[in-house]
């Protein structure tokens, strides 16, 4: 096993790693700004070092400045959580290139999904299902209005090098395709330094399932079954559960066996995500994208598979076998997660402060993975995500009935947070009956 691990991320999902590790006997090195120097995650690892002002570019994304903190700290591996440098393939070649170990995919897996027409096209050959879209960029306006015209409207208008959400737009006509293609390149542009954009087919009504997979060690690749990620505000999630109300055993062969072989493509190792897209009328499901990374959502994975998912990806990036029998995984229970925001929870607006009340819920089937407590300041830098709220029961409703006490339980004062909305959403029958998709919180509002 690794001995030594530094941490290139903050918040809930460092605490998360650190948890592990030290259950592990791994030594951990925390990297934070100074913006971030009273939060918890800085005090529980076993050394913490800043690497520079709130600013991300200045710290959390600054290569030069973690790898410094790796050299000074003699780490053995870095492992990058969620956002930030997870998905920079240039960082992860760094990192392997300075004798260090990149706990994640390969960079070449990460240069190949990280660009979605060429993860479209690589997933088409595989023989995984895509939705109807250009399989090259298109070039301009023109270009893109030939595509829809091809392709049938309304159309999804995407950055090629986009992610978690952004740089998406829907346009109905020819009309509002011209706006949005305008707007989702410039914003390309500017976001991710590449203002390339695909157009797809928009479904109106839709569910979001995505699969977990894990690419071991000896060269094999597993799923670990389906999340439901359709509560979603502006194409960002709030809520995943696992398994989906939405898939049947037969659907959940299909869509499993279409994850592996889009792992198996691209010669993936460790933790990933394969997203799909699925049509509740038809059963059919479309790629939509790989997160070559872990996921915000994997508790629930963790605890419906039985398994800690930080631990096989440690234990990946040593070479070393997976703790359970890929043969025999199996869900068992069901799980629930929600995102618990520093946000209005009407509008969803961010609303970072200082917390002056924090008391977390306990209790059977209840897990809480938080980045901040009582005393601490939710700044305006980074995600408004200050906790994941998680629930298991042996069954759906069993889930529910623990997440509606556990909500109620869960007590944050000082900004603003949405745990108002899941209170309204657990109660929701749509929701409540698991016959929902991508458009429930919009009715809900």
């Amino acid at each position: 096993m690794i001995e030594s691990l530094l941490v290139a991320n903050r918040g809930e999902i460092a605490r998360r790693i650190i948890r592990t590790a030290r259950r592990l006997g791994v030594r951990t090195v925390a990297v934070y700004s100074e913006a971030d120097a009273g939060l918890p995650f800085v005090v529980e690892a076993d050394e913490a070092v800043c690497v520079g002002p709130a600013n991300p570019a200045q710290s959390y994304r600054n290569v030069e400045a973690i790898l410094d903190a790796a050299k000074a700290t003699g780490v053995q591996a870095i492992h990058p959580g969620y956002g930030f440098l997870s998905e920079n393939a240039e960082f992860a070649r760094t990192v392997e290139a300075r004798g260090l170990i990149w706990v994640g995919p390969g960079a070449d897996a990460i240069d190949a999904m990280g660009d979605k027409i060429n993860a479209r096209n690589l997933m088409a050959a595989a023989g995984v299902p895509v939705a109807p879209g250009t399989t090259d960029p298109a070039a301009d306006v023109d270009a893109a209005v030939s595509a829809a015209g091809d392709i049938g409207y309304p159309v999804m208008v995407k950055a090629a090098a986009g992610g978690g959400g952004m740089g998406m737009a829907v346009a109905a006509d020819e009309g509002a395709l011209r706006t949005e293609y305008e707007k989702v390149r410039a914003f390309a542009e500017r976001m991710f330094g590449d203002g390339s954009v695909l157009i797809e087919r928009f479904f109106p009504r839709v569910r979001h399932v995505e699969v977990q997979i894990l690419g071991l060690a000896d060269g094999r690749v597993v799923a670990l079954g389906e999340r439901e990620c359709s509560v979603q505000r502006r194409n960002q999630k709030l809520v995943e559960e696992s398994p989906s109300p939405a898939v049947s055993p037969e659907l959940r062969e299909r869509f499993l066996a279409a994850a592996v072989r889009a792992g198996e493509a691209v010669g993936y190792r460790n933790a990933g995500t394969v997203e799909c897209l699925l049509d509740p009328t038809t059963g059919e499901f479309f790629f939509l994208e790989m997160n070559t990374r872990l996921q915000v959502e994997h508790p629930v994975t963790e605890l419906v598979y039985g398994v800690d998912l930080v631990e096989e990806q440690l234990r990946v990036a040593a070479g070393l076998a997976p703790t359970f029998d890929p043969a025999a995984l199996a869900p068992r229970g069901h799980a629930i997660e929600l995102r618990i925001n520093a946000e209005d929870p009407k509008r969803f607006l961010p609303g970072p402060g200082a917390i002056s009340t924090w008391v977390e819920p306990a209790g059977d089937g209840v897990r809480v993975d938080s980045g901040y407590a009582e005393g601490t300041t939710v700044t305006p830098f980074y995600d408004s995500l200050m906790a994941k709220l998680i629930v298991f029961g042996t069954d759906r409703a069993e889930a529910i009935d623990r997440a509606r006490v556990a909500v109620a339980q869960f007590q944050v004062a000082g900004p603003k947070c949405n745990l108002p909305f899941f209170a309204e959403l657990l109660e929701n029958p749509e929701f409540v009956t698991g016959d929902y998709d991508t458009g429930i919180v919009p009715r809900m509002r």
